[in-house]
């Protein structure tokens, strides 16, 4: 009997480390930029599958095309031609509308909006992937990066699920084309291809 159940809570402890090997074995993902035709590099995440793994699958099927069951997505559900349509320096530069195009629309992988998954990850530091939403519970296809060292008061409103490994300096020339106020780019700043490393 006791040995049934050191089993059992053998196998139970397996299955746990499997799921945490799995989260943190699966890619990272890339967006490459190019601004009035002109290709200016690949900026490259590393999702936090495992804190948020819901938000992090839905910015990772819209860089593949595919649900995390590997179901292809319809092909209007990709980041792919999609534009920078919010960027303002010193803050952060946003994109992922791919519904409409200028940061009105934008779906999820699960259909239209998804709920905030937690505030576990804070804004505090440049280079943060996160959730640009209308308020509580309305998380689309729409992110953000962080240009500046600390965005406090995104802390509880918005979903921090990854962060830039390789191309700040992509960011950093995007973020150079912004303005004060937040309006659209004068110049098209757009992602030319997207998927995993």
């Amino acid at each position: 009997m006791a040995d049934d159940k050191k089993n059992v809570n053998n196998e139970k402890k397996d299955v746990v480390e499997d799921e945490t090997k799995d989260e943190k074995n699966l890619p990272n993902v890339f967006i490459k930029v190019s601004v009035n035709g002109k290709d200016i590099g690949r900026v490259e995440f590393k999702l936090y599958d495992d804190v948020t793994p819901k938000t992090a699958a839905n910015f990772r099927g819209l860089c593949t095309g595919k649900k995390p069951d590997d179901t292809p997505l319809p092909s209007n559900f990709s980041y792919k031609s999609s534009p920078f349509h919010r960027v303002i320096p010193g803050f952060m530069i946003q994109g992922g509308d791919i519904e409409r195009h200028d940061g009105t629309g934008g779906v999820s992988i699960y259909g239209s909006k998804f709920p905030d998954e937690n505030f576990e990850k804070k804004h505090d530091k440049a280079g943060l992937l996160s959730c640009a939403n209308a308020g509580s519970n309305t998380n689309g296809s729409q992110f953000f990066i962080t240009t500046a060292d600390k965005c406090e008061w995104l802390d509880g409103k918005h979903t921090v699920f990854g962060e830039v490994v390789e191309g700040m300096s992509v960011v950093k020339e995007i973020e150079s084309k912004g303005n004060k106020e937040g309006k659209p780019p004068r110049d098209k700043i757009i992602i030319s291809d997207c998927g995993t490393v």
